[in-house]
């Protein structure tokens, strides 16, 4: 299917508003909670072997593939080039630690230096695989015009519960409608709100296997 034309309109001083933002709010939290951090990393590395971070290749704005950094919650294995299979309840390849990181989105927290990296925003359309990018672009109408805005950490679908498995192309197509409307009537006021929202009741979440 073809992706209609989504038009981005904002103004220079809104989006330089938006990466002072983004680059402040790292930079505090990632002083804040270095300690945190810190103790995530060592708990990851001390639950099973392998590194403490997974990197995985993302699709960001205009389609440009940067390297994402999260929190191991797998065991280390190896997978088949060019696939890749995403968690399910009670998934054997997840580790203790982990699925209490993924439950409470914390393994995210290395993406605060993908913001400050310029790759991400705070807000923004959720960035899959590369692999689940080439998957749902021809199926689902828009898909790609998620790319024209910085991906996020989080974003209008994942406070809309809309995050987890997507074993059904319904719930990937729900998702990106959501972040469509995002792309759309993006402003800071809005972001202000999924922040506020995802920092008071956003982080934990049962779809989050």
């Amino acid at each position: 299917m073809t992706s209609p034309c989504v038009a981005v309109r904002h103004s220079m001083i809104d989006v330089a508003a938006k990466c002072f933002f983004d680059w402040l709010a790292c930079a505090t939290a990632l002083l804040l909670f270095s300690p945190v951090l810190i103790g995530i990393a060592i708990a990851v590395k001390a639950s099973s072997r392998g590194p403490a971070l997974y990197t995985q290749r993302r699709r960001g704005r205009s389609g440009r593939v940067f390297t994402i950094y999260k929190f191991r919650t797998m065991y280390v294995q190896l997978r088949e080039s060019g696939q890749v299979v995403q968690a399910t309840r009670d998934d054997p390849r997840v580790t203790a630690v982990g699925r209490w990181l993924r439950r409470t989105s914390l393994d995210e927290l290395p993406q605060l230096i993908n913001v400050l990296k310029g790759d991400m925003s705070l807000v923004g359309p959720r960035p899959h695989a590369v692999e689940h990018d080439d998957l749902y672009e021809p199926l689902i109408r828009g898909y790609s015009a998620r790319q024209s805005v910085k991906p996020g950490i989080t974003g209008w679908a994942q406070i809309n519960g809309l995050r987890g498995e997507t074993e059904h192309i319904e719930k990937m197509a729900a998702r990106v409608a959501y972040d469509l409307y995002y792309v759309t009537n993006w402003s800071l006021l809005f972001d202000m709100r999924i922040i506020a929202y995802t920092a008071f009741s956003g982080f934990a979440c049962r779809n989050a296997y």
